[in-house]
C-alpha cells in the first residue's frame, strides 16, 4: 500500500505530477458535484498533499477551493509558493532536508542535521506566516523510552528557542508501532504528552493522528479529552486500511469531531486517508461534509 513516506520521497526529488488528460477515468480534478456546501467553521479542514499526489499541487490547490477550505498539510518550503498563489495555508510544514520518520530526535547521531534543518526552516515559516513544523520521534532500535524522552528533550531544548521566537510550534506525529510504523517510539499519546511535560514549552505539541492511535490504542475520544492541551494538530484515516472515514470503518467521525471542538480545539484537521472511489476528490468532498460538524 502505497503510504506517506514513500509519496513524500517522490515529491521531495522534484516528481511532476500525471497530468489530469492522461490519468485513467474516474481520476478527476473535481468532485462530481462541485457545488460545495457552505461549511460551520467550527472545524478548520485541511488535507495531505501525499493522499492525492496523483494532482499536481496547482490542481489540489483549486480543487481544495472549489470545496470551500483553504488549507494543505506537509507541504516543504519549495512548494510554498505555489499555495500562496492559490491562497492556500500550509496548515504542516515539513523542513527542506530529509525529515525522516525512523531517524529522528530520539537518536543523539541525528541531532546535528535534523536541529540545522529546523533552525533553518522555522525563520522561513515566520516569514511566510505558518505555524506548525512536523517532526518525529524516531525507532526505538532497542533504546528504551526514557532514554529516547531524554534524547528528544536534548534536542527540543535547542530548536525551541527560536521557535518561541517565530512563533512556531513543533509538533510530534503519533505513529502507530503495530502495523504501520514498526519500532516508532512516540507510539502512545501518553509518551507524547509526557515529553510535553518535560519540555515544558507550549512550542512544542503532538499531532494526534487519528488512525494511527485507534489502531495503536484505541479509546480515542477519551484520550482527546484527556491529552487535548499537548494536542497542536490532528489527522484523519478510515480503520482498517486507511481509506475513506466512511460507515465501511470503524470509527464514527463525527463523534470524535464533537470531541475536538468541545475541547476548545482551533487548530486544524487534516484528512489524511488513501482515496478508493473512481473520483477521489468525491472521497475528499465527503470527509469533509462528514467532519464539518
Amino acid at each position: 500500500m502505497t503510504n506517506r513516506r514513500t509519496v513524500l520521497k517522490t515529491l521531495a526529488a522534484g516528481s511532476v505530477a500525471i497530468p489530469a488528460s492522461k490519468i485513467f477515468a474516474g481520476e478527476m480534478n473535481e468532485p462530481s458535484n462541485n457545488k460545495s456546501s457552505k461549511l460551520k467553521g467550527n472545524i478548520n479542514h485541511s488535507v495531505s498533499q501525499w493522499t492525492f499526489s496523483y494532482l499536481s499541487l496547482d490542481d489540489l490547490c483549486l480543487a481544495v477551493k472549489k470545496l470551500g477550505f483553504n488549507a494543505i498539510d506537509l507541504v516543504g518550503p519549495k512548494d510554498w509558493p505555489t499555495l500562496q498563489k492559490h491562497g492556500i495555508y500550509s496548515s504542516m510544514c515539513y523542513t527542506a532536508g530529509k525529515n525522516d520518520l525512523y531517524n529522528g530526535l530520539n537518536d543523539p547521531a541525528n541531532h546535528e542535521q535534523l536541529i540545522k534543518e529546523y533552525l533553518e526552516t522555522i525563520p522561513l515559516m515566520a516569514k511566510a506566516g505558518y505555524k506548525n513544523l512536523i517532526c518525529f520521534s524516531g525507532a526505538r532500535r532497542g533504546m528504551d523510552d526514557e532514554t529516547g524522552m531524554k534524547n528528544c528533550r536534548a534536542a527540543l531544548e535547542k530548536i525551541l528557542p527560536t521557535a518561541e521566537k517565530n512563533n512556531v510550534i513543533m509538533v510530534m506525529e503519533l505513529l502507530n508501532s503495530k502495523i504501520d510504523h514498526k519500532d516508532y517510539m512516540c507510539d502512545h499519546v501518553e509518551w507524547g504528552a509526557e515529553l510535553c511535560k518535560h519540555v515544558g514549552s507550549e512550542n512544542f505539541k503532538l499531532l494526534f493522528d487519528i488512525y494511527h492511535m485507534q489502531i495503536q490504542e484505541g479509546d480515542i475520544i477519551r484520550n482527546i479529552k484527556d491529552y487535548h492541551q499537548y494536542i497542536a494538530h490532528y489527522h484523519t484515516g478510515g480503520i482498517p486500511g486507511r481509506h475513506e472515514i466512511n460507515n465501511t470503518q470503524e470509527l464514527y467521525y463525527p463523534a470524535v469531531m464533537k470531541a475536538i471542538v468541545a475541547t476548545g480545539y482551533k487548530g486544524y484537521v487534516a484528512q489524511e486517508f488513501i482515496p478508493t472511489y473512481p473520483n477521489k476528490l468525491d472521497s475528499l468532498k465527503e470527509a469533509i461534509e462528514i467532519c464539518d460538524v
